[in-house]
Formats: structure tokens, C-alpha cells, sequence
């Protein structure tokens, strides 16, 4: 298809001014139009595989600025360099002593990184210091980070929390499923940073309580998975809305044809940065691909299910979801699911009770394929074998996560070996493939599967979820069970919004 470009925004210096004596948009034409209608693609729905190939990254026109080897080296705020002190951050992951120099400098910023390889970071950083000191009108938030699932908003939400509080900046988080008012009224107190799925934020916009004209750095994470859940016409439509000359920064951990159009239009000679170029496989990852018998996967999966230490589960539907966790949980497994069907504070609570432990299996659908960091998880299995390697490449993300080791562990019945042998192909990874049986040695040795109990388990919510009672309330007893529960519900509702 024939694309043409007009060149209606000015290209930055390195402190992020306008220089009408440099342009261009790396890829040795026009920078793209910043304003006007959709960029036409042809349809922005998930593609066939075939389809989806990765397309070259620009070239960049000015030189980018070296890689650090310390944060101590970067020009950022004293308060951040001890805030990350305080959070035990001391040495830069390879994506943020690249692209910091250079988005603090007020470059745009392309980069490539598998997940977990330190993005929120890389971005985050950079925006809080070049916002220090700015406050935002009621309605007008300064920075705008968007993400493509609440599970994500909400991790990159406490991810930046600390650093923003050190520098007095105030977050807002804005998605779908929780309350719109609570969310219009934390925009209504002047929040300077914006943390935003594309849905919820178009909602608040269309009722008049967020106005995106004086956001000047504008931050894209995982735009591959946004463009895959046919969130671009909304994305184009929302960044067509903030200061043509800000500050762009893409982050991704795959990058194809639908990211590309990102890339043109929205970015001006950007700094490139890919961390490796599989964008998945990393030396800290074991990749297994188990061959099992479709009548024993059953049992294998519940063997693996009931290892010592927590694992990521994942299949293809809901309702398969729904089944093996009640399957795991009367086999004595301590398993609760996570899919799109479940109300956002289900959702919450049920990944609080993961990473505290209370659960020890999570078994989801793609809805936690990105936007989940738990730490100390070592296993993740992929009871249905996905269809798209970039599928692949992310639910595996949620272990090896910022140079922790860990193992992505396919079960694959004799029909789908052929299109997981592609897959892997496609994805890069040349795996290790066994052939196993449930109770086998090798089963043990590559996942820690055991035997479970066999004696049914309930899941209910941990005492320290419960609030505390007040002074005033103590001696009065709620005259409902349903009344009782409200004080949980909202808990959860204010940690996410």
C-alpha cells in the first residue's frame, strides 16, 4: 500500500525543543502527519500468522547518546537516584541505560525488549523527571502512559508509585471495570501522570472529565498486543489529541506491520533500542516442549499442577479455565482462574492471593499473558499450545523476569506437533522436546510434578484482606453477611483506582 506523509511537526533538540533546522522521521522520508483521519491499514484485528512479520526499525538521523552503566551517571532528579537506592534498584537493566540518556534528553524512544527485560523503568523514569516541578490543572494531566490491559495499568500503576511520590507527582489510573467517577475524580484533583487503558480513557474524554491538549510526553507500552486486540483506531485517535510536538515513547516487546504505523506517524527520528532480537528467548529461559498422550494430559497437567511453588497455567477458553481449576481444586490443589469473564475486583483479589501465596495455581486465559509480575515464578505451562508465537513469546514473559531463571513448559498432543514445531520456528526458540506419561521420572525432573493430595481444597479470602475494624465500630455487629463484605469490596476497588 502507498503511504504519504506530510511533515506538520517540528523536530526536537535534545532538550526537547522545536529546531525547524532538523526533520525527518529516521526512515528516510517525511515525518508523519500528526493530525487528520485513521491511518488506514486495511483493519487493525488480530491477522493470520503469515501475515504478521516484523518489519525492519528505522534508521535513525541524529546519533543517540552512549548507554550508562549506572543511574548515578544520568542527569535525573537526586530524589529518584534515592528512591532507587531505597527500592534495591542499583544497576540498570540493558533497555534503561540505553534509551534513559536519550528520553530524558527529550528523544523519542523505539524500543524492543521481551517482557520483564525493564521497560516500566526505562519509560517511567524518564517521564517523572522531565515532568519534576509541573503541576497539572484539574482535568489536564501532563503524561499519558498507555497500556493495553487493566492487569498491565495496574502493575506499571505500583511499579511507579514510589518514584512518583518521591518527586511529588501524582498518578491516576484509569480502566475499565472499576468505578468511572472515582476515576473522573482523581482527574478532577489534577493528576500529572495518567496510567490508562485506551477504552475507559476515550469514556472519560467523551464525558468531559480529561482534556489530553497539554500532555507533552506520551508513552506506549506493549503497542503490539494494543494493535492485536484492535485497540489502534482508538490509540491514533487518542494520541491525534495531545501537543503535536511532545515527547512520543513506544515500547514493545514485538514489533510488526501494525506497530509500524505507530512508528511513522507518531514518532520523530526516535532513539532504537531492541534488548535481544528474538524478543523472547532469553539464557535465563528454558523452553520444553512435552509430547503427551491426548487420554494421560489430564493427569500430567495435574501432577504438574500440584509441584511445590507457584505456576501460570494457561488455556485457550473461559469455560476450559473454569473446569481445570475445580478439576485442581477437589484433587487438593490450591488453584483459582483468571479470565476475562471475572469482575475486576475478582480479578484483583485472585492475583493478590497468587503472589501472597494463598493460591499456588494460576490458571488463566491470554488476559494475563501480559501486565503480571510476580516474583519468584519459576514455571509457566501452557496447557493449550497458542496459536501465535507473539502469544508464545509473552505468556512465557511472566517467569525469567528481570534476570530471574525460570522454565515455559507446552504440552502437545500428537495432532498439534507439527504446528508447534512452526511456531517455535517462528518465534525464534529452539526448545527442549520429551516424550512423557504422567508419574514418569522425567515429568518430575522437568516441571517438579508430584502426586497431589487428592483431598478437596476452598479458596476463601485471607484474614489480612479483611479491614480493620474502627474504634467507633467495635462491640456492633453488621446485621448482613452481604454488608460485611463491603468494606473488602471497596479495598480492592481504591488499590486499583
Amino acid at each position: 500500500m502507498n503511504r504519504t506523509y506530510t511533515n506538520d511537526r517540528p523536530a526536537r533538540s535534545r532538550d526537547g525543543r522545536a529546531d525547524a533546522g532538523r526533520g525527518g522521521s529516521g526512515y528516510g522520508s517525511q515525518a508523519p502527519r500528526r493530525t487528520g483521519g485513521p491511518v488506514r491499514s486495511g483493519g487493525y484485528g488480530r491477522r493470520p500468522a503469515a501475515v504478521q512479520r516484523e518489519f525492519a526499525p528505522p534508521r535513525t538521523i541524529t546519533p543517540a547518546l552512549p548507554a550508562v552503566e549506572g543511574f548515578a551517571d544520568l542527569d535525573m532528579p537526586e530524589q529518584l537516584l534515592a528512591e532507587l537506592g531505597k527500592q534495591g534498584v542499583t544497576v540498570p537493566f540493558p533497555i534503561q541505560g540505553a534509551t534513559l540518556p536519550n528520553s530524558l534528553a527529550g528523544r523519542d524512544v523505539l524500543g524492543r525488549g521481551r517482557t520483564g527485560s525493564g521497560k516500566t523503568l526505562a519509560f517511567g523514569l524518564a517521564l517523572l523527571a522531565r515532568t519534576v516541578g509541573q503541576r497539572a490543572e484539574p482535568r489536564q494531566p501532563l503524561g499519558l502512559i498507555l497500556v493495553p490491559t487493566r492487569e498491565l495499568a495496574q502493575q506499571v500503576t505500583d511499579a511507579l508509585t514510589p518514584y512518583a511520590r518521591s518527586v511529588r507527582l501524582r498518578l491516576a489510573t484509569v480502566v475499565g471495570g472499576m468505578s468511572i467517577s472515582r476515576q473522573a475524580s482523581a482527574l478532577r484533583g489534577g493528576a500529572e501522570v495518567v496510567v490508562a487503558t485506551p477504552g475507559r480513557l476515550k469514556d472519560l474524554i467523551d464525558r468531559g472529565d480529561c482534556r489530553l491538549n497539554r500532555v507533552g510526553i506520551t508513552v506506549l507500552d506493549e503497542a503490539d498486543q494494543m494493535a492485536d486486540m484492535g485497540f489502534m483506531p482508538q490509540v491514533t485517535a487518542l494520541l491525534d489529541q495531545v501537543r503535536p510536538e511532545g515527547q512520543r515513547m513506544l515500547f514493545s516487546a514485538t514489533l510488526d506491520r501494525n506497530v509500524d504505523l505507530l512508528v511513522r506517524r507518531y514518532l520523530t527520528d526516535p532513539v532504537v533500542h531492541s534488548v535481544d532480537p528474538s524478543a523472547g528467548a532469553v539464557t535465563t529461559m528454558e523452553h520444553h516442549v512435552l509430547h503427551v498422550h491426548g487420554a494421560d494430559k489430564h493427569a500430567a497437567t495435574t501432577e504438574i499442577a500440584a509441584r511445590e511453588g507457584r505456576v501460570i497455567m494457561f488455556l485457550d477458553t473461559k469455560h476450559a479455565v473454569d473446569r481445570l481449576t475445580q478439576d485442581l481444586l477437589d484433587s487438593g490443589v490450591r488453584a483459582a482462574a483468571l479470565h476475562g469473564g471475572k469482575s475486576q475486583p475478582q480479578r484483583t483479589r485472585t492475583l493478590a492471593q497468587f503472589k501472597t501465596g494463598h493460591v499456588t495455581v494460576l490458571v488463566a486465559t491470554n488476559v494475563a499473558a501480559r501486565g503480571i509480575h510476580v516474583d519468584n515464578l519459576d514455571l509457566v505451562v501452557n496447557v493449550d499450545p497458542p496459536t501465535d508465537h507473539k502469544d508464545y513469546l509473552h505468556r512465557g514473559g511472566r517467569t525469567a523476569r528481570a534476570g530471574e531463571s525460570g522454565s515455559v513448559v507446552t504440552l502437545v498432543t500428537p495432532s498439534q506437533r507439527r504446528g508447534m514445531v512452526r511456531l517455535m520456528s517462528d518465534a525464534g526458540i529452539r526448545p527442549q522436546t520429551t516424550q512423557v506419561r504422567s508419574g514418569d521420572e522425567a515429568l518430575s525432573r522437568i516441571t517438579g510434578a508430584q502426586a497431589p493430595s487428592g483431598i478437596p481444597v476452598v479458596i476463601t479470602a485471607p484474614v489480612t484482606e479483611r479491614p480493620k475494624r474502627s474504634a467507633t465500630s467495635r462491640g456492633r455487629r453488621r446485621p448482613t453477611s452481604a454488608t460485611r463484605r463491603t468494606p473488602v469490596r471497596q479495598s480492592v476497588l481504591g488499590a486499583v483506582a
